[in-house]
């Protein structure tokens, strides 16, 4: 916790965050507010989750930091950057970002939050290095529904590519590098990722796309056909390795 300290204002959210984090690298079988204090000893979850919805701390700034240590443990030039999605399936309506959405996690459309993840993964090991929230148009259209929901009001509305390109961006800024970047079908297109700066393996968009003669266009093309995941969306699977400027060059509309 040393390398995030100065990121906290005051010494009581700083030794909370400690506690939470330990309770998150504990064995317990599931993990939140209430079961991790009740791991660490308080009496209930309001400590912990006053840490996570109004104590002053930079999360952003935290987040940086623990990207640099881990890139610092696992860096290397051949590291291979991943990005991902993953839901959580909701009961309700009132939490940030939930509408129903096709979600891998349950691998159908469900009342889930959807989360972009971006992970570093290299010989020694692999780790989350960023994430962002997905925020549907339901919702960053809805001024009230932020506001209630305590969302900053210059929120927009961003696609799970655009957050991608945006983790990217901030990790090779920060120092991490990148010999791949990685995705599925979500983000085939790839014009958003271009300006990241990374070669991209990626799986192809869904339709209206479709595939033209990209090993007779691009002879240094390696394509691969692999099946669908556990999780994976219905669809075409196919794997694409090409130079970045060529990535979309592989798809035309139609």
């Amino acid at each position: 916790m040393a390398r995030v300290a100065r990121r906290f204002t005051r010494v009581e959210p700083r030794r909370r965050a400690r506690a939470f984090v330990l309770g998150l690298l504990s064995d317990l079988p599931r993990k939140n507010c209430w079961t991790i204090a009740g791991y660490v000893g308080d009496s209930g979850p309001a400590g912990m989750q006053h840490l996570l919805r109004k104590a002053v701390w930079d999360a952003d700034a935290v987040r940086d930091d623990i990207r640099t240590v881990a890139v610092e443990h696992l860096g290397a030039a051949d590291a291979i950057l991943v990005v991902d999605e993953t839901g959580d399936v909701k009961k309700g309506v009132h939490t940030v970002g939930v509408r129903r959405q096709y979600t891998g996690t349950a691998g159908r459309i469900e009342n889930a939050q959807v989360g972009v993840f971006l992970t570093c993964t290299t010989a020694v090991g692999h780790t989350l290095i960023d994430r962002e929230l997905h925020l549907p148009a339901s919702w960053t259209d809805d001024t009230r529904r932020r506001a209630a929901a305590g969302v900053p009001e210059d929120t927009v509305f961003a696609t799970k590519t655009e957050l991608a390109r945006r983790m990217l961006v901030r990790a090779l800024d920060g120092g991490a590098t990148a010999a791949w970047v990685t995705g599925d079908e979500v983000h085939g297109a790839a014009s958003a990722l271009r300006a990241a700066g990374a070669p991209l393996v990626v799986g192809p968009p869904q339709p209206p796309y479709r595939r033209v003669g990209f090993l007779s266009l691009l002879p240094a093309v390696v394509g691969g056909a692999v099946g669908p995941g556990a999780g994976r969306a219905p669809g075409p699977n196919l794997a694409l390795v090409a130079p970045l400027d060529h990535v979309t060059d592989l798809f035309v509309s139609g």
